[in-house]
């Protein structure tokens, strides 16, 4: 992957590049930022960059050897990370298991998703992780002599998701690498990583795609149809992974939206045999589902609260959605928006941490009938 293949982000492009000219390359860079703004590609775009035999002062080549086994993911000195999942014939699972469909998989995705990589590969009740046989896994390659790239690389995907055991463990190589070594941490929930890990790692925070950017895009988007890639540019506040889910009217989305607006009616109405009867059914989606829509939940409040300033430039809505914002956004103020952004928050980490769903949806349930009639 090209810089130019990353889009927008001119700033992130500059700094990086500004370290690989000046001979500044850390030995370990956390790229911080939130889902669907580029970040894992503008690190593979680095690392391409870095390891190019014939780049230019703004991108690599895109043609050489070592920029089209970067393409393919099949560069020797490139080793990927990403969460992955036991089954019974894959016990100590760790990347290289699951390396070809990773390959397939951020190939037809530049912008991927956790919970679509996990539907990829697992069942819906399981939850992807990097196991701490992914450490050993780390160290043993990182120490081999590089094959012919400038840079060895270790790129990892959504460290978070590493278990306390494995994290533990790469601390001293993550510390002291071997010589010609970058570590690329890509991370979206910064505050779930060790302190010992950020530490060890300079930190670069990528933020949302600016508007003009996504919207340039999204002109020759396969997708577009009749829409207005501006309005889609707005509504997707940065993110191209929502974009493209706006222009294809993903099902997902429109599940999610169903579901929020039952819970929202039926606490509402104080119905308690339908409060249990939609905690039933969500309970019964998988976790990777559930942290779906918890997601969509904290959104989708944050964008009804944001309705009541009569300010439509800070709303992104489609037209299912702001028919019912319309309605229910009074419902959403200063007494409880900060109340329900901590119920969706602690019912997200519940499900995560492989909660009862049962359990966490009900009690989910009743607190939020409760708020929203304050």
């Amino acid at each position: 992957m090209q810089f130019k293949d990353v889009i927008g982000q001119r700033p992130t492009k500059e700094l990086l590049m500004q370290l690989a000219r000046e001979q500044r390359v850390p030995h370990a860079i956390l790229l911080i930022g939130p889902p669907g703004n580029g970040k894992l590609g503008m690190a593979l775009a680095f690392a391409q960059y870095l390891n190019c035999r014939e780049k230019t002062e703004t991108d690599s080549c895109g043609v050489c050897s070592s920029c089209l086994k970067f393409r393919k993911l099949i560069h020797p000195d490139l080793h990927f990370t990403v969460p992955v999942i036991k089954t019974s014939a894959i016990t100590k699972p760790t990347t290289a298991d699951y390396m070809q469909r990773w390959r397939e998989y951020f190939i037809a995705n530049p912008y991927p998703l956790y919970e679509r990589w996990n539907q990829t590969i697992a069942e819906e009740n399981k939850q992807g992780m990097i196991y701490v046989d992914e450490a050993s896994e780390i160290i043993q390659k990182l120490n081999r002599k590089s094959y012919e790239a400038d840079y060895k690389v270790s790129l990892i995907w959504l460290p978070e998701t590493m278990n306390a055991t494995c994290a533990n463990k790469i601390l001293k190589i993550l510390e002291e690498p071997p010589a010609n070594t970058l570590f690329l941490l890509v991370t979206e929930e910064e505050q779930r990583l060790l302190g010992t890990i950020r530490s060890r790692c300079q930190t670069i925070r990528i933020p949302k795609i600016e508007e003009e950017d996504l919207t340039r895009v999204l002109v020759n988007h396969p997708s577009l149809g009749e829409n207005n890639p501006a309005i889609v540019a707005r509504m997707a506040n940065g993110n191209f992974i929502l974009a493209e889910e706006l222009l294809r009217e993903d099902e997902v989305r429109r599940y999610n939206h169903r579901q929020y607006t039952a819970l929202m009616r039926s606490g509402y109405g104080r119905n308690l045999p339908e409060l249990l009867g939609w905690s039933d059914e969500i309970s019964s989606i998988g976790r990777t589902r559930q942290l779906s829509f918890l997601r969509y939940c904290t959104e989708f409040t944050r964008e009804n609260f944001m309705s009541n300033f009569k300010q439509p430039e800070l709303v992104t809505l489609d037209e299912e959605e702001e028919k019912f914002a319309k309605k229910f956004a009074p419902f959403i103020h200063e007494r409880n928006v900060m109340h329900l952004f901590a119920e969706f928050e602690r019912s997200l980490k519940d499900i995560a941490s492989n909660g009862n769903a049962k359990a966490v949806f009900t009690d989910m349930a009743l607190k939020v009938s409760k708020l929203i009639r304050l």
